[in-house]
């Protein structure tokens, strides 16, 4: 018997192009998309066919809880996706499921818990005081991007891989050509070939190592028998690609402080609100074009009374999800006394991103140094002419020309 509350008739396919949008503008197609209703159908510049696209926030945390929805499928159906490469390695932990997912990110826990990334405060602080140093001693103007807002999110995501300091520019240009979708599938997926040698062979190296850097870990966990060399290097790359995504994270966050000196003022003046600050921003700030990774519906599923069938692909869009009205109020607003502020900015569900605690504490220290040492900073340029990446999958400041 047919459930007549279920609609047959499905939304029309919305074309996404995700242009390269200035500023910290909000997407309009995705604006648009969330006015028509929480589940849409929308197809994306690259890959093959359609997928449906949910917006809603209690819609987007139930499919990323759910196993009837999953990762792992995905590899088996050419999904529309935005990047004209797949970006994850087969086996990779950001596209396996539990109990593999579970079994692989347990390898690597003990560098990513409260306690493994707080081990990296003193020297991560110390990292971005030198930086910090450099900035004052050449003087104004500078460009914050190159100066501190790059160089400190790699340093630090290579600390905690174990990746030494003399490889952090190759990682570095590894990253941003496998994030870019502007030089052709070839050159991104090249990239990540080579990205993966050089951690195969770093894990390779540490097999009996007790250290507890990622890559330390990585090669016992491999040593042991407990994860494939081919899962170890997946989950190096992905990590590794992740953690210069504060990089992009922090341009736009600073972006924004920059264009409210009065906020600016107030977290000078009160440093009690600079955590709750962070957290809002977070939610407000658009970090990425279009869509992250699909999932593969495993079993016909009813949401808003739209069936999803099994074997159609499915995404969340975590953007929509922190401007829904019914869990944020005045969700274009940015409150800094937003309590409570439940973003889904590091995901929800088992690909919870693992270096969530990381990135936070790189926010915290960015914002309590460059605020407390550099009195007066401002941006040198009008807004509209701070320069945007073009093509990139993660947005942010290509440079965040400033002064003091």
């Amino acid at each position: 018997m047919i459930d007549e509350t279920l609609s047959e008739v499905p939304p029309p396919v919305r074309h996404w192009p995700a242009a390269d949008l200035a500023g910290v503008d909000f997407d309009p197609v995705l604006t648009e998309l969330m006015r028509e209703g929480p589940v849409n159908r929308i197809e994306l510049p690259n890959g093959e066919g359609w997928a449906w696209l949910l917006t809603r926030y209690d819609d987007v945390r139930m499919v990323t809880n759910d196993p009837r929805f999953s990762r792992e499928a995905v590899m088996d159906h050419p999904v529309t996706r935005l990047a004209p490469h797949f970006i994850p390695t087969h086996g990779a932990v950001g596209i396996l499921d539990p109990p593999d997912h579970t079994r692989l990110r347990r390898a690597v826990a003990p560098a990513f818990t409260a306690k493994g990334v707080e081990r990296l405060r003193e020297r991560s602080g110390a990292l971005l005081g030198e930086l910090v140093d450099e900035l004052l001693q050449d003087g104004p103007p500078a460009d914050l991007t190159s100066a501190v807002l790059s160089p400190f999110p790699i340093a630090v995501i290579c600390e905690l891989m174990g990746v030494p300091a003399a490889d952090r520019y190759r990682m570095h240009t590894w990253t941003q050509l496998i994030l870019s979708s502007s030089h052709g599938k070839q050159v991104s997926e090249r990239a990540k070939e080579q990205m993966g040698a050089y951690f195969r062979d770093l894990i390779g190296l540490r097999a009996d190592s007790t250290a507890e850097d990622v890559t330390s870990l990585l090669g016992a966990a491999a040593g042991r028998g407990e994860v494939t060399p081919e899962e170890a290097t997946g989950l190096a790359v992905l990590l590794q690609i992740g953690g210069e995504a504060v990089t992009d994270n922090s341009g736009q966050l600073f972006y924004l402080l920059l264009l409210r000196p009065d906020l600016v003022e107030q977290l000078r003046d009160e440093p009690v609100v600079r955590p709750k600050a962070i957290d809002e921003l977070l939610r407000y700030i658009p970090h990425r074009n279009a869509v992250g990774l699909s999932r593969i519906a495993t079993a016909d599923v009813e949401i808003r009374g739209v069936r999803i069938r099994a074997g159609d692909p499915v995404y969340v869009s975590y953007l929509a999800a922190n401007r829904d009205p019914d869990v944020f109020p005045d969700p274009e607003t940015i409150d800094v006394s937003r309590t409570p502020n439940p973003h889904l900015s590091f995901g929800f569900g088992p690909h919870y991103c693992p270096g969530a605690q990381l990135a936070r504490l790189e926010s915290e220290l960015l914002v309590d140094t460059l605020l407390d040492r550099v009195p007066g900073l401002r941006l040198a340029v009008p807004a509209d002419q701070v320069p945007f990446k073009k093509g990139a999958l993660i947005r942010g400041p290509e440079a965040l020309p400033v002064t003091w």
